[in-house]
């Protein structure tokens, strides 16, 4: 597909211990990192990462996963662990849960409102399976401001009807997927492309900062 970019990874804990600078030396330009769940969980390797990620001169993005429950105090909790928000690009994961609750669109749209209204800005939405099941063709006006983070690991991204296209598209789980699964440094893992250009992908995160 013309005009994408496979310069994004998707990280966590359960990457285990990573190597950013190799990550970057393989075309990575950007990591998002899961930062926090539900209104206490914080994600152990997220510090350290963030500093590996700054030292290796990488973009840096934080994102929550979303539980049943607060939606607003999810959203403070958030914020509360990634501290300066200064470009650090923002993600709600919207996705079903397995260890508990899954988040209904209600609290989905307070944590959004919240971050909004703390940051003058709407963070991005990674949302598949789960948002196509509730909204269906519907749209959702709140949820719509949100930028458009797409998992789905068929051959091409299927946009949900709320969005008029995706921002970025997580294409394979390092699993599944179109190749590349894998990334020097970290190994198979959640790669995303982006819809558009390096320049537009620094634009994106400038503009989030």
């Amino acid at each position: 597909m013309p005009d994408t970019l496979n310069a994004v990874v998707d990280i966590s804990h359960h990457n285990g211990n990573v190597n950013l600078q190799l990550a970057k030396a393989d075309g990575i330009i950007g990591v998002i990192h899961k930062a926090t769940q539900g209104t206490t969980g914080v994600d152990p390797m997220y510090e350290t990462n963030r500093t590996q990620a700054e030292n290796a001169g990488l973009l840096w993005g934080a994102y929550h996963f979303g539980t049943g429950g607060d939606g607003v105090a999810q959203a403070q909790h958030f914020l509360e662990v990634v501290g300066s928000f200064d470009n650090t690009l923002l993600v709600l994961d919207f996705e079903p849960n397995p260890g508990g609750t899954t988040m209904s669109l209600a609290d989905a749209r307070a944590f959004v409102t919240e971050v909004n209204q703390a940051t003058g800005r709407f963070p991005g939405f990674y949302s598949g399976s789960l948002i196509k099941q509730l909204l269906g063709n519907g749209k959702d006006p709140v949820l719509a401001q949100c930028w458009l983070w797409l998992p789905e690991y068929g051959p091409t991204p299927v946009v949900p009807a709320n969005w008029s296209t995706w921002t970025m598209w997580q294409y394979t789980d390092g699993n599944v997927g179109p190749q590349p699964h894998s990334v020097n440094g970290i190994g198979n893992c959640d790669r995303d492309q982006f819809n558009g250009t390096e320049d537009q992908l620094q634009a994106l995160w400038q503009s989030e900062s």
